[in-house]
């Protein structure tokens, strides 16, 4: 007879046991310990990408309390509400529920204005962690698709926004979907097609309102976060782009476990993102549709803008002249048709430039190292006239408000800024490469000679010298880790068996290419070993 006493076997704590049941069906444990460890670089600039992604989760966190409320019908009412000057005002259902949601609604106001501040911080944090990006070469192999997303997600951004501050159908926004209107009918075939599907008939129509918030609650925002999805999903794939320094190579990386270290850096900033937008919110109004009024086709907004990140396209229809052809009987309206095609191959050339630097460098490999920006001058250079071009018709697409504001003649204005598109982008791309070449010129000298210390030294025989100190491993390391490609060479006409072959214009072009971006011209050339030894050895170096 066994004297063993019966022991229950302890239970598992509840948690454990969900956490079981989970994985005997989902597998979490192997995923978890796959990829819970991953390891993630921490720099500063990186943060400008978790800053996109934490505005738009404050965007549609906010956008699906607005949707509550708000009510997208054209249909006439006069208003009663509790804001006086608007009493007995006709006015679309669109526009009493956007002033309702303002001042009816608890914290209605205040979450409508962090909806608004994040649209704008979301869109101008995708500008610059797309520059950022582009100046170190993130975009490389194997993230060029990822690049391709970021820019899809920016061009939708600028939709979505668009959809969104027409919304309100207040008289600011409502001359902003005229232009809108008047942009889509310059399109030849096609633009009245589109205009009676946006717009149900005649601008205004009674459908735009309707059909916008179909757009921006939910086609545009559901595309938006299958690529946020997608982008996450590469960026933990391909591992993190991290910056040269001693142990950094492309076949690792240095840097902070994914948890907890990371989640829980992540999880802060998320806070402090919110928390920002929500002071700023609180503080600064942006579109006080109560004080311009609703919208009537009769009348215009004066200094009607768009926001910021469609002032280009403004800017650019602005200062184009009002030319006019007529072709069999119908009016093409290039002043406004020739702006609406450079808009988007603007956008365009920077999401194709990727791939057309890798073919001109033949370069396949795989990087995961980033690039100094004054590394690659020409590539820098290009970023910079881009922005320049940029911020120019930026300005011209408020040229009424900064005639009126500094007493400027607005055709001044207009000319002048119609000679800046094609002029400063130019200036810019010269100025920023001597920039970057001088600064290579600065570090070769530090790498060879050290860095200036600032201690002047006589010598014995009455020469006054400055003393350079050498500098550390992990500087040296830091100043000469960045590739140095090499031009493209036409193949000999005549091979080595006489046989003549004529060279392709892609292959001209593409050495053209190359030289005008590694051209001897373009970069200056690393201190070899050779010359960091002989000058430490004690020849010429103090």
């Amino acid at each position: 007879m066994s004297t063993a006493t019966d022991t229950r076997r302890k239970k598992a704590p509840a948690g454990e046991r969900v956490a079981d049941w989970a994985d005997s069906r989902l597998g979490i444990y192997s995923l978890a310990k796959a990829n819970m460890r991953k390891i993630f670089p921490d720099h500063w600039s990186f943060m400008l990408g978790e800053v996109c992604l934490y505005s738009f989760i404050i965007i549609i966190l906010t956008g699906v309390y607005l949707t509550m409320f708000f009510n997208p019908s054209m249909g006439e009412v006069v208003y009663d509400g509790p804001y006086v000057p608007m009493q007995g005002i006709r006015m679309s259902e669109a526009y009493k529920s956007t002033l309702d949601i303002s001042f009816e609604v608890r914290g209605g106001l205040l979450i409508r204005q962090i909806h608004h501040w994040a649209a704008l911080i979301f869109i101008g944090s995708m500008f610059v962690h797309m520059m950022r990006v582009f100046f170190t070469g993130a975009y490389r192999k194997p993230r060029e698709m990822n690049w391709v997303f970021g820019f899809l997600l920016l061009v939708l951004g600028l939709f979505t926004g668009l959809t969104g501050y027409s919304l309100p159908d207040d008289l600011l926004s409502g001359t902003g979907v005229r232009f809108t209107q008047g942009a889509i009918l310059s399109v030849p075939l096609v633009g009245t097609y589109l205009s009676m599907f946006l717009f149900g008939g005649e601008f205004p129509g009674h459908d735009f309102v309707g059909r916008f918030y179909s757009i921006h609650i939910l086609l545009l925002p559901g595309i938006m976060l299958g690529l946020v999805v997608a982008h996450l999903i590469m960026v933990f794939l391909h591992k993190h782009t991290h910056w040269a320094g001693p142990g950094k190579t492309n076949t690792n990386v240095v840097g902070t476990p994914f948890l907890p270290v990371y989640m829980g850096k992540a999880g802060g900033f998320f806070f402090l993102v919110f928390g920002v937008i929500a002071a700023i919110a609180a503080v600064a109004t942006i579109n006080p549709v109560w004080a311009i009024g609703p919208y009537r086709p009769d009348q215009v907004s004066t200094g009607a803008q768009p926001d910021w990140y469609l002032g280009f396209a403004e800017g650019l229809i602005r200062v184009m002249p009002g030319w006019e052809i007529n072709m069999w009987g119908h009016t093409l309206v290039l002043g406004v048709f020739i702006p609406l095609v450079i808009f988007p191959l603007m956008l365009v050339s920077i999401a194709v430039y990727p791939f057309i630097e890798s073919w001109a460098t033949g370069d396949k490999r795989h990087h995961h190292l980033l690039d100094r920006p004054r590394n690659t001058p020409v590539r820098t250079g290009f970023g910079v006239a881009w922005c320049v071009s940029y911020l120019t018709m930026l300005v011209a697409g408020g040229n009424d408000i900064w005639a009126t504001h500094f007493h400027l003649s607005i055709n001044a204005i207009t000319w002048f800024s119609r000679i800046a598109f094609f002029v400063a982008p130019v200036v810019a791309f010269i100025v920023t490469k001597r920039i970057c070449l001088g600064l290579q010129r600065r570090d070769k000298e530090k790498v060879l000679h050290g860095r200036e210390s600032g201690i002047i030294k006589r010598l014995p025989h009455g020469e006054f010298i400055e003393v350079h100190e050498p500098l550390s491993s992990d500087q040296l390391h830091t100043l000469t880790a960045h590739d140095q490609y090499q031009p493209l060479e036409l193949e000999p006409e005549v091979d080595e068996n006489g046989v003549v072959r004529k060279p392709t214009r892609s292959e001209k072009l593409r050495v053209k290419l190359s030289k005008g971006l590694y051209g001897e011209d373009s970069q200056i050339a690393k201190p070899t070993v050779e010359e960091y030894k002989e000058i430490t050895s004690g020849h010429g170096h103090h």
